[in-house]
């Protein structure tokens, strides 16, 4: 399974210099319950973000100007390479905005948190054609920020 873990805006935001505009500890557990024990893809923005490399996880870079680093960490300079390493392994794209608009094209699911407030950014996650996808899962949750989880499956 390919998957693309994300969470952004209603207007689509997922970042603003180099970092997400909220901060909603529940949702980073689900991306933890989600992520842990498989791969995840992300580009070097994305990781000098989290700032470390997450454990129980496969963490593969993409980067063409640097080398990272450490147990469980490989740095590739393709996505293409990223999926070699992956293998058969579940596999997560997990941002920046580049490599969301590449993998959006054949992942297998979506794992996305919308959250339902506008934020100012300068990163966006792309809009995709929501026909090529059924939604399987959505679950709303109320508090300081407004979010739903919706994940989604591609049509086969």
């Amino acid at each position: 399974m390919i998957g693309l873990i994300v969470a952004y805006s209603k207007n689509h935001v997922i970042g603003i210099d180099g970092h997400m505009p909220w901060n909603i500890p529940e949702e980073l557990e689900r991306f933890k319950e989600l992520t842990t024990g498989n791969v995840i893809i992300m580009g070097r923005l994305t990781h000098k973000d989290i700032g470390r490399i997450l454990p129980n996880r496969t963490n593969i870079i993409i980067s063409n100007t640097e080398k990272f680093e450490g147990e469980n960490c490989y740095t590739v300079s393709s996505l293409e390479d990223a999926l070699k390493i992956a293998g058969n392994r579940d596999t997560y794209i997990i941002g920046g905005e580049q490599l969301f608009k590449t993998a959006i094209e054949f992942v297998d699911k979506m794992y996305i948190t919308l959250i339902e407030q506008e934020f100012k950014g300068d990163r966006y996650f792309p809009y995709f054609d929501e026909t090529k996808f059924d939604m399987i899962t959505e679950k709303e949750i109320s508090g300081d920020i407004c979010y739903k989880y919706l994940t989604y499956i591609r049509k086969q």
